[in-house]
This record gives structure tokens, sequence and C-alpha cells, in this order.
């Protein structure tokens, strides 16, 4: 291995990560915003970690307590990550499309004690949300939150420096870090061990509603590690990430690959081709980010040849299977010779298979890599639980430093996809080739997945079934050029009851997040059922294929 490159031994912490890279890049850039002319070193960004993490501690925040963050990729988001797992917090990552019914399950189920969050996304109000379902913030005293619907948040925060009622400033925390001493500061540092959760992620998993996967400085850091080893980072790569920081993309393939090699990160508020190719641009970055739609929407931008790209020579693509042509154009026309691929799933931290720079195109497109190191990973037959024949597809078991801890209060649920010695069972089905290379060929669990987003039916089918007048739903992907599946939903209706697909759609406005929102809507008398009563959903799917062929 390179000497200019950071040595990460097997067990870690995520604020050790971070003081190495300071020793070793102590005056190079950690993290740039061009859009707002904000860059700080690590030297500086450490301060920023340290100032806000002494800053927790003065407020009450404990080991093991939950930190929600509920924002877009702002500057202090990196800088609340590492601050919590500095003083044995966790991390808790909230989609910035979720809306008031999904924050609510999310604060409830993870029984957040701390939230932070930013005004806005879009056409969804945060600080009105987060009124409506804590109305307590408007009378009572700060720090002091007793709230009936969350019995367990004591605190909510605002990530930037405008002053709500019942919410703590990031200024003030910051102010009030004086009171923590060093000595106490280096004391809660020393309690916090690799194998402790640091993150925790809401993911759609096999059943229900999301779920709390727990992550730890071992797994998220070990696996940044070698994600950036697979592109061959240096302190002198410079990453520009326009990847939503609250996925694995972001704040593991992204953050974690950059902060282990002491590169510089070049965030995005959020994916917009022209700021992306104009940060390319003028930080002369060396490696991009982003699914295959965001790499065909720059392609294809009308002012693509305005700007230059000729320091980019890696980054990853991930959440979807990339065209051939796509490939190809990313290679010759964006300078990406050596872009890799990647497969895993947030459980297993998350990454389990990656291309190689060397690779050639067929396995960039046909492929998602060969095993990560440190990580097992073996075909079995989903419904035998053997292992399959040699060049035949199974489900995709794995097992690692890199597995999560569990389910957040759902053993159940736990149970049913971590064995007994370790194995995670990923749901996905695939096959090796001889060389070691992984194809995904379906799916043994019921998902969908646009534009990188796992979406799970029945989370969409639980909220519409809630309706007056609707008497069954059940819910599909259909494909998609654009996403690779768009959300359909066949709906059965009480007699007398009328709806118009549009009312549906209406209707999940502000309730559920914009990328659940059925996109395709038709009304059915009965489903295409097995012999023992059950939907065949395969069934709807094709259906829905010609109903729709232009998805």
């Amino acid at each position: 291995m390179d000497q200019s490159r950071i040595e990460i031994p097997n067990r870690i912490t995520l604020g050790e990560i971070l003081d190495r890279a300071v020793g070793k890049n102590p005056d190079g850039d950690a993290m740039v915003y061009l859009d707002r002319d904000f860059r700080l070193t690590y030297r500086e960004f450490k301060d920023s970690v340290d100032k806000l993490a002494k800053g927790l501690m003065a407020l009450g925040v404990e080991p093991g307590q939950k930190v929600a963050i509920w924002a877009t990729n702002v500057p202090y988001w990196v800088t609340l990550m590492f601050a919590t797992a500095k003083i044995g917090a966790i991390l808790v990552t909230v989609n910035t499309h979720y809306r008031s019914a999904e924050l609510e399950y999310l604060l409830q189920q993870s029984e957040t004690e701390n939230l932070f969050l930013v005004d806005t996304y879009r056409d969804c109000d945060f600080l009105d949300t987060v009124y409506e379902l804590v109305p307590e913030l408007r009378t009572q005293e700060r720090g002091h939150l007793n709230s009936k619907r969350f019995p367990h948040l004591k605190r909510v925060c605002f990530l930037d420096q405008a002053k709500h009622r019942g919410m703590f400033a990031l200024p003030e925390i910051m102010d009030i870090s004086r009171m923590v001493s060093e000595e106490e500061y280096q004391a809660r540092q020393k309690q916090v061990t690799p194998d402790q959760v640091v993150n925790m992620q809401y993911t759609s998993g096999t059943t229900g509603f999301p779920k709390g996967v727990m992550l730890t400085h071992t797994g998220i850091g070990n696996n940044g590690f070698w994600i950036g080893e697979n592109q061959r980072l240096t302190p002198q790569d410079r990453i520009c990430l326009p990847v939503p920081l609250f996925h694995c993309f972001g704040c593991v393939l992204g953050v974690m690959a950059a902060i282990t090699h002491a590169s510089t990160l070049v965030i995005l508020e959020e994916f917009e081709p022209v700021q992306v190719m104009a940060s390319v641009e003028h930080e002369n970055c060396t490696a991009l980010y982003g699914v295959p739609t965001m790499f065909i929407a720059i392609l294809q931008h009308r002012l693509f040849d305005k700007f230059n790209m000729q320091h980019l020579r890696t980054g990853i693509m991930a959440g979807s299977p990339c065209p051939v042509k796509t490939m190809n154009e990313v290679m010759e026309k964006m300078n990406m010779t050596e872009i890799t691929i990647c497969y895993g799933l947030t459980e297993n931290s998350p990454v389990l298979t990656q291309t190689q720079p060397t690779d050639n195109i067929k396995r960039r497109t046909e492929t998602v890599g060969k095993i990560m190191p440190g990580q097992e990973m073996k075909l079995m037959d989903p419904d035998t639980l053997e292992p399959v024949p040699e060049g035949e597809q199974g489900e995709i078991w794995c097992r690692g430093y890199s597995v999560m801890k569990g389910y957040y209060n759902k053993p159940r649920e736990t149970q049913a996809v971590l064995t007994k010695d370790g194995w995670l069972r990923t749901g996905d089905m695939g096959a090796i080739d001889k060389h070691g290379y992984l194809s995904i060929t379906g799916r043994c669990k019921d998902m969908i997945i646009r534009g990188g987003e796992n979406i799970y039916p029945r989370e969409i089918e639980e909220y519409l079934h809630r309706w007056e007048g609707v008497k069954d739903v059940q819910v599909v992907g259909v494909p998609s050029k654009k996403y690779g599946e768009e959300i359909g939903a066949f709906i059965q209706l009480e007699k007398g009851a009328a709806y118009t697909a549009e009312d549906i759609r209406d209707r999940c406005r502000g309730q559920i997040s914009r990328f659940k929102i059925p996109k395709y809507v038709t009304f059915v008398e009965e489903y295409p059922l097995t012999a023992s009563g059950k939907v065949q959903k395969y069934k709807l799917r094709d259906i829905s294929a010609e109903l729709w062929p232009d998805a």
C-alpha cells in the first residue's frame, strides 16, 4: 500500500479516524461548499467538531442517546455526525423526503431524545411540521421539554443561526461548549468503543414500516476505508458529493471514504446538474458520486460542453444498474476511466462488493464487483436455506465486521434476517462467476427501487388502507426507463366509494414522501390469486407493464 495512505486498524472509532486524518493533512481542505464560499481545512473541521461535541455535552446529551438529524446536506451535517460520534451518542439520519406521519413514526420508534432540523426542503416546511407534532415547544422552557406524543424527546435544535421558540440555535450550542472542560471531553471520548452503535438509519425491509438499522464505528469506518481504497483515494483527491447524506451512499461511501483517506469533500446541498458541473470544474474534483439518472442528467444537459471535467478520474455509481451507453459516456466524455460500481445494503454498512478501477465495461455494467476485504459472501436457496450449486443463482448472504447489530427495538425482524452464526440475509438474488464477480439477478423480497430509493410497498398499502372506502390496495413496481421502477397502485374500492387516480395522489401529498406517492393508479374488481388465495404480485407487475408501457 502507498505510504501516503492512512492505515486504518480493524477496530477504531470515528473520532479517532478524524483525528488521524487531521494529523495527516491538517491544512488540506476537508469540506467545501462552492455555492456559499464555505470551506474548512481538516484542522478547522476538527475544531468545529470538538466545539459542537462539547456543546452537546453541555446541553446534557448522554452516551447512547439518539440525535436525529432532519436536514439537507448543509455544512454542519457532517460536523454533527462526528460530534455525536466523539461523545458516544447515536446519529439517527432522517430522510428529507419524510413528511409528518413518517417523522412521527421515526421519532416514536427510535425513542429519539434530541432532534436537529433545518427550516424547509422543497415544498415541506420542517419547522411547521415539528411544531404541529410537538406543540409543547411553543410553551415549555427549552431543555425541559415534556411532549405527550414523544415522551423520550428532550430537546429540539435548529441547525443554523436563526432562533425559533423552544429550540436551541447552533451558535448557542457552540457558545456553551466553554462549560465543558477539555478533561471532561477527553474522558467522555475514552468511554467510546469501536463496537458501539454510532449511526441509525431507517430503511424499508422485508415487512411493514421502516426499521432502524444499528451500525457501529467499526462497521462504517472500515467500510468507508475499503471503499476509498478501491477508488485509490489519497489526500490529493477531491470528491464531488451531490447525493443525500442521510443515505449510506452519502455518509459512508462519501464521507467515510473521504475522511479515512484525508481527501476533500466538495458537497452540494442537493443535486442540480449545473451546480455539479461548476463544482467539479472550479474545485478540480477527481471523483464524482451519483446514481445513473444523475449522470444521465449531466451528460444530456445543454451546457455540458461548457464545463471542464479533465481532472475527474474516479467516483461511484450505485443505486441501480448502469446502461452500457451511459457507462461509456461517463468514461469517455467525463474522463472517469476509473469509476467504480458498488452493491450493498444499509444493514451491511453498506457495501459488500465493488468493481476495481481497471475492470472493463462489461464487468462495470453486468456485475457489481467482487467482495470487499474482511467480509464473507455465499449464495443460498431462500426456501431450503441450503447452499446453491456452483454457477446457479441464490439469495446473497454476507458476514463480517460490517453487518449491523440489528434493528432497533425489533428483535423478531432482526432474527428474520440475521442467523445465529452471524450471516445477514440480503433478500437479493445473485450469481457469482468463476472470477468472483457478483451479478444481481433479482429480489426475493418485495421491494421497489426507484432511482436509488428503497420503497417497501407494504408501507404505502397500509397508509392507503386507512382511507374510508378503500377495500384493498396492492402496490407494485412499474418498469421505468428513467428511474428503473415507478410506483403503481391497484386499488379495490368499497361499494359506493368514488375516487379518481388524482384523488389518490392529492390525498398522499404532504402525508408521505413525494417519491412514495403512486404515479400510476388503477381501480380493479379483483386480483390474480394463487390457489391458496395469495395475491400474485408478479402478475400485477406484468399487468402494470402492459397498462403503462411508456413509464
